[in-house]
């Protein structure tokens, strides 16, 4: 099952230092742009060919974010092929992230 959170729920659980592993799926030029601090970057573009091991935990809170939600979605997508199972998507991305004023780095 894939959830979707926004950007106000996601700081609301980093803000709380809840264990979840956030990561980002866009391609490396956006990733330099800036990013959300802590957030792991693996491009969507490499997914089929991702070693799984990078992603030891199939239990682990996985959130993936993109620019918009997109990209994230079909990430989630991928990753519950591949029998992770506790899988969310950020439905409005970096995007909503900087809308809301939440800082990210470079």
């Amino acid at each position: 099952m894939i959830k979707s959170i926004n950007s106000t729920e996601l700081k609301a659980m980093l803000d709380a230092n809840e264990e979840v592993v956030l990561i980002d799926c866009r391609e490396q030029e956006e990733w330099d742009e800036g990013h959300i601090e802590g957030a792991k970057f693996i491009p969507l573009s490499k997914f089929p060919e991702l070693s799984l091991e990078e992603l030891k935990d199939k239990n682990a809170n996985l959130i993936l974010q993109c620019r918009s939600g997109k990209r994230s979605l079909n990430a989630c997508q991928f990753l519950l092929g591949e029998d992770f199972e506790n899988l969310t998507n950020l439905e409005d991305g970096i995007l909503g992230w900087k809308n809301n004023g939440y800082e990210t780095v470079k």
